[in-house]
């Protein structure tokens, strides 16, 4: 029997959105024009910002005394699971070299990155756990320096729990600074900070698009669209903890895709006879978007098998894929295109959204079919290294000078023929056609 949609979504992430492009552009050329005059200009009309752009050592004592403990323990517990899990990564990630042909040797080494920026939304939610996840991979990486910025609310600043976890986890400089103009700064390395060599964290469709615009000049983490969930369902699953995973979901925003996909008609009934009811729940705000993602973006799909299952799931390449259903070895062996997997009803999304150790920040709109999310590894690059003996030069001259040549590239067989002349002063070689 072929996959049946018993729910089917009327729009996509891209339907309708208005193309932001040409609005970030001119932001950003004002902001090369105009340099840190022009980022607190817009921090007064973005953000209605009035204080310093810098939060100072006062700001974030002051800050953390408003922070109640038990938050405090909380995201020290969040803090501790991630770095750990960032440690863990770096671990498996080494140099090493391999002796090619005798006299030849090769590596690579691990070097990060110089300096990163970190991106804290702090638009509808407090991103809290943004802060924890972006600053501490990155220092965990062995970043030396780590900028951090967030919107500002007016006549506050940033949120203290964020300011908390943004200096508990290890940022060096902290900016007063949202959206584009934020983004500009880091990029920059403008209000006293260093040039970053790479942008990440999650952020609206102008965050979004300032780091598509910039990508070049610097680096990014990816290309971000909304937030997307789904969720694998068998007979064994509970209803209700399926319906409220995707309702949880579906709050991030108005345009979040949620999908459920099982093998159970009846299961499947349920879940969407409960989700209505859970939405309505939900304080005001928080339900209208779940409301409408769940109206516009959300999709049920009927399957026969649980290989049909996995077709669906990756073919969607889902940002987060959860699976309730039996045999969780099976799904782990098969699944392969997922931003991060949760297995089991024991665990749900929202544990990584906030503080179980793998990031949070994770491809979106498909993109899970060819990346993955944020790691350690977004901050390292992997470099090579090689050393010839003369010996070994001997053989990689004659064999560089006449696939040169036939290339057409004079210029690099000769890098070989001095070599060999060096060398082997006494030895004739066939090394081509000598190009005039």
């Amino acid at each position: 029997m072929p996959v049946t949609h018993l729910k089917t979504a009327s729009r996509t992430p891209a339907t309708g959105q208005t193309d932001v492009r040409a609005g970030v552009e001119a932001l950003l050329a004002r902001i090369e024009a105009g340099g840190e005059a022009a980022v607190r200009d817009l921090a007064r009309e973005m953000d209605r910002w009035e204080g310093p752009v810098v939060v100072t050592p006062d700001a974030i004592r002051a800050a953390a005394r408003q922070v109640p403990e038990t938050l405090k323990d909380d995201i020290r517990f969040a803090h501790g699971n991630i770095s750990r899990f960032a440690r863990a990564q770096r671990g498996t990630i080494s140099d090493c070299e391999i002796e090619v042909i005798p006299g030849l040797w090769a590596g690579q080494k691990q070097i990060p990155v110089s300096a990163a920026g970190c991106y804290v939304p702090g638009g509808r939610y407090s991103h809290i756990a943004s802060a924890i996840m972006t600053v501490t991979t990155a220092k965990e990486a062995g970043v030396a320096h780590v900028t951090a910025c967030s919107p500002p609310r007016p006549g506050v600043g940033i949120p203290p729990a964020i300011l908390f976890a943004m200096d508990h986890c290890g940022a060096d400089r902290i900016l007063n600074l949202g959206g584009v103009q934020g983004i500009a700064a880091m990029a920059k390395g403008l209000f006293g900070g260093r040039k970053a060599d790479i942008l990440v964290g999650p952020g609206n469709q102008y965050v979004a698009e300032a780091k598509r615009i910039l990508y070049g000049e610097i680096g990014i983490d990816m290309f971000a669209g909304p937030t997307d969930s789904m969720v694998i369902a068998d007979h064994t699953a509970d209803p209700l903890f399926v319906a409220w995973d995707l309702v949880g979901q579906a709050e991030h925003g108005w345009n979040s895709p949620v999908w459920m996909v099982t093998t159970d008609r009846a299961l499947a009934g349920r879940v969407l006879d409960l989700v209505p009811e859970l939405i309505a729940s939900l304080p005001e705000a928080n339900a209208a978007n779940a409301r409408a993602a769940w109206a516009d973006f959300a999709e049920v799909i009927l399957c026969d098998t649980a290989a049909e299952m996995v077709e669906v799931a990756d073919r969607t390449a889902p940002e987060h894929l959860h699976v309730q259903a039996a045999d969780l070895d099976w799904w782990l062996a098969n699944l392969r295109c997922y931003g991060s997997l949760f297995l089991g009803e024991e665990t749900t999304v929202a544990f990584g959204d906030k503080a179980s150790g793998p990031n949070h920040v994770l491809p979106t709109s498909g993109a899970a079919r060819y990346t993955g999310g944020l790691s350690v590894h977004k901050f390292m690059k992997t470099v090579t290294w090689q050393r010839a003996s003369r010996m070994a030069s001997k053989r990689l001259a004659i064999a560089t000078a006449r696939i040169s040549r036939e290339e057409g590239m004079e210029g690099h067989a000769r890098t070989a023929d001095v070599r060999l002349a060096k060398y082997f002063p006494s030895e004739q070689f066939d090394l081509g056609r000598l190009q005039p």
